[in-house]
């Protein structure tokens, strides 16, 4: 017997939820439910940035961090509460992320003009980019990264987890095979490790995270090492910071790699891309071709933003960054 049309019509039905909720993002996603939101988050992010230069390696960091746990799904950005448990006191989080409040903003800006339409989870990626590239900023603070096209449609996670973010995330001390292991997991290459460790050219470290570096490795120039031991003690002080990038870190350059080269990266995984290991000759190549580095970045960057986004059907647009609906 030949399906009747109701059956037929509920089918189709079911056939588009199931390829909404497969849905690819795309960079035209809000062109017509919130044409204006790449001004506006540009706006914000422009404005950050020239009230703290820090607040783009910030943004930066913090769209890392929520992709490498679960996704691409804003759960970073929710807070605890008495019957929820986030992602903000796991080890590597607590006491170090930071541009929350900037989200916040640049969220309550875009709801003033798309209540309701634009997640933030595609909020922190636009910001990411734009905390690099800084289009309108003056030059005295401009951060002068490449520019890449967001692609946009994901959707806010209603969970986190602060067991994932404890354990996906590379720690300061990792070996290159352990980060290359880390980001593997994320689908993620060893070029596209080391294409996005460039993010620490614009960044600071706290004492903490790289005192072990500065007093124990011997693959670390000496008066760099010198250098940096008077402003992070052998014992207290976890709380100084220090340039990730000595020679430039308020720029997007490959200055960065010209640091690993002299043996001068301040994290002890920063200096692990360059120490007679596979990514030895990518860093060279990084150091003196910024063209290339900055071609590598981008794509790097789309590719992490594409980890496990929800689309479709999936998760929720939150009203509020901080709370699910």
């Amino acid at each position: 017997m030949a399906p009747s049309w109701r059956s037929c019509l509920t089918l189709f039905f079911l056939f588009l939820l199931a390829s909404a909720s497969m849905a690819q993002l795309s960079p035209s996603f809000y062109s017509l439910t919130c044409p204006t939101l790449p001004d506006v988050v540009r706006s914000e992010m422009t404005q950050a940035v020239v009230e703290e230069p820090r607040m783009g390696a910030s943004i930066l960091r913090l769209f890392f961090h929520d992709c490498f746990v679960n996704g691409c799904d804003a759960s970073v950005l929710l807070d605890d509460t008495a019957t929820f448990t986030g992602e903000k006191n796991a080890g590597p989080n607590a006491n170090s992320l930071r541009g929350f409040d900037v989200i916040d903003d640049i969220k309550s800006a875009v709801e003033l003009v798309c209540p309701g339409t634009v997640s933030c989870a595609d909020i922190l990626a636009i910001a990411a980019r734009d905390g690099v590239v800084q289009f309108s900023i003056p030059c005295a603070h401009r951060l002068g990264g490449p520019s890449w096209t967001v692609p946009l449609g994901r959707r806010d996670a209603t969970t986190a987890s602060q067991s994932a973010a404890s354990s996906n995330l590379p720690s300061p001390d990792f070996s290159l095979s352990k980060l290359i292991s880390a980001f593997s997991a994320q689908g993620l290459s060893a070029r596209d490790m080391t294409a996005l460790a460039s993010s620490h050219t614009i960044g600071q470290a706290r004492c903490v995270n790289f005192r072990s570096h500065i007093y124990n490795d011997a693959n670390i120039d000496a008066d760099f090492a010198s250098q940096s031991q008077q402003n992070c003690p052998f014992s207290g002080g976890d709380d100084n910071l220090a340039p990730l990038d000595l020679l430039t870190d308020s720029e997007f350059d490959n200055a960065y790699y010209q640091n690993l080269v002299d043996f001068q990266g301040l994290l002890h995984s920063d200096q692990e891309l360059f120490n007679s290991g596979s990514q030895d000759s990518l860093v060279q190549q990084y150091s003196t071709d910024s063209s290339t580095f900055f071609s590598d970045f981008a794509a790097a960057m789309v590719k992490m933003g594409n980890i496990k986004p929800l689309t479709g059907s999936n998760g929720e647009i939150r009203l509020d960054c901080r709370m699910v609906n």
